[in-house]
Order: C-alpha cells, then structure tokens, then sequence
C-alpha cells in the first residue's frame, strides 16, 4: 500500500490524513488504508488510518477523499 494519497487535491502522509481527521496533532500513525465503504455526503472513495492522538489513546479514522467528511470509531 502506497505511504501517501491524494485526499482533496493534495497529497498526504498518514500523519498528515489523521491530523486532518483529528483537525490537531497527533502522535503517530499507522499506514493508510482503503476503507470498504463509500462516502455518505458525495458518494467518493474513503480512506482509513489508524492514528495515536495521545499517548493513552489509539483511534481510526476514516476520511473522503473528495469532500471534507471524516469520522472516527471513538463512542
């Protein structure tokens, strides 16, 4: 799986697609992944990472790439 992607025109890292899901820092994250689902707003293809936000907390989030949507799995 390729380390960077397109997400909104622009290329990214892991780092920088969590830091786009969190909309702050994190810490570290795993690579970036394909999710198998499609965006509800625009219908375009969503990616997943796992991320570390904190040093107590791992979380993943999935983000579009074409549109702003982005949610994680935190309850």
């Amino acid at each position: 799986m390729a380390e960077n992607r397109v997400v909104q025109g622009r290329m990214v890292t892991a780092v920088k697609l969590a830091e786009l899901i969190e909309d702050d820092d994190v810490m570290d994250a795993e690579s970036i992944a394909d999710a198998d689902r499609t965006c509800p707003e625009c219908g375009g293809d969503v990616l997943e990472v796992g991320y570390m936000p904190s040093i107590t907390e791992f979380v993943t989030g999935e983000k579009c790439q074409d549109c702003e949507w982005a949610t994680t799995d935190r309850e």
